[in-house]
């Protein structure tokens, strides 16, 4: 492919509630279509961007025909983690959920030769080590026999909000050149965006087509969890009855509530998060002080649920984040939130940083775009190649 006529468009597999846009949009994307399976989800789209009926396509994404589907310049996908995450069964990309990757590259492949040019898909951490390694090898073959040669990054959206939330990305790019060698040693690799693992798992797999691009490091994060936080009134309902909150207390280990005795003590008001978590069959409350928020998920069940802590002055309080506050650690502090705490806290817990994809696409996406447009944007030192 020559690569000519590139254009800052993009197709948005998997769309959640639209964070992924929000974040390409800031780094000057138009979207184009979008698609996902939850009618919750699009609920929250659609009161947040009024053109959702224009281009929101609401179905299985192994139902969609590639034929409607748009010639962009971009495909993402943020698919399904449940089973590629320490939360799931770990069953990988068969696993039910996880399974609808294939739905993705067989779009992709039935395009022919309208294939989007760039490629970007989202997931969690775990996906790198998900059946040792054999998943995410598998995903980036596929890729590359339908054309792509690949790339993989790890960013924590700590470098941005207050909030420790590890993702992988996977980018790729159509390219006609042959395929690439892997090169110097696994260290080489080595970077803030490309973790020991990831740098072990590109020297390890040579038949993989690579096209490997340097990152500089994410910028530090200048704001802390206290930053993000609602002023409830004191009587609000969010904030749980003395009972409830003695209880989680009871539930921390001596280590924990040691901590937050020393937030209790203190002059001022301190914050931290708690998750429950079950540790030698037994629930347990973790307590979370350095002013970043633990990563959101969905809440199922309960354990999902992140709660906040707010202590000192002789008291102790605790209650659910808003999903206000959810929205600004995803960097979507203006979204517009009419729907339930639940659905809120599902729509968040699912998503993308706006922030994260903002800087990627900056600095990654947007430079590739131009060279394939054959109007390269000058080569600054975060946009050289480091292997063919």
């Amino acid at each position: 492919m020559d690569g000519a006529g590139v254009q800052k468009t993009f197709c948005e597999f998997f769309a959640g509630i639209g964070l992924m846009r929000l974040g390409l949009e800031a780094a000057g994307w138009s979207v184009a279509f979008a698609n996902d399976i939850d009618e919750d989800k699009f609920a929250m789209y659609r009161t947040q961007f009024a053109d959702a009926e224009d281009h929101f396509v609401l179905d299985d994404i192994h139902r969609l025909n590639a034929a409607a589907i748009p010639t962009v310049g971009l495909a993402t996908a943020s698919f399904p983690c449940n089973d590629l995450s320490l939360a799931g069964m770990r069953s990988g990309l068969g696993g039910q959920q996880s399974s609808a990757f294939w739905g993705f590259t067989r779009i992709l492949e039935e395009m022919g030769d309208r294939r989007p040019p760039l490629v970007l898909l989202e997931n969690v951490a775990g996906f790198l080590t998900s059946n040792k390694g054999a998943d995410i090898r598998e995903a980036l073959l596929a890729l590359n026999r339908i054309g792509y040669a690949v790339d993989i990054v790890m960013i924590d959206a700590e470098r941005f909000v207050p909030q420790s939330r590890v993702r992988l990305f996977v980018i790729g790019s159509l390219e006609s050149k042959g395929p690439s060698q892997v090169r110097e040693t696994a260290s080489f690799y080595q970077s803030a965006v490309r973790p020991r693992g990831i740098a072990d798992f590109i020297f390890a797999h040579p038949e993989i087509h690579w096209s490997i691009r340097w990152l500089p490091s994410p910028p530090q994060r200048s704001i802390s969890l206290s930053d993000i936080l609602e002023t409830l009134p004191e009587d609000s309902d969010f904030w749980w009855s003395k009972e409830r909150t003695d209880y989680l207390v009871s539930q921390m280990s001596e280590k924990h509530a040691a901590k937050l005795q020393t937030m209790r003590e203190g002059d001022a008001l301190s914050y931290g998060t708690v998750f429950r978590r079950v540790r030698n069959k037994r629930s347990m409350a973790e307590l979370r002080t350095d002013g970043v928020a633990g990563c959101l998920r969905t809440p199922r069940g309960g354990s999902g649920r992140q709660i906040l802590v707010a202590a000192g002055k002789g008291t102790v309080r605790a209650r659910l984040l808003t999903p206000r506050e959810c929205a600004r650690l995803m960097g979507a502090d203006n979204f517009k939130i009419e729907t339930t705490l639940n659905k809120a806290l599902f729509g968040f817990g699912d998503a993308v940083c706006i922030p994260v994809i903002a800087w990627l696409a900056e600095q990654y996406l947007n430079p590739l775009a131009c060279e394939f447009t054959g109007h390269p944007e000058p080569l600054a030192a975060s946009r050289r190649k480091v292997s063919a």
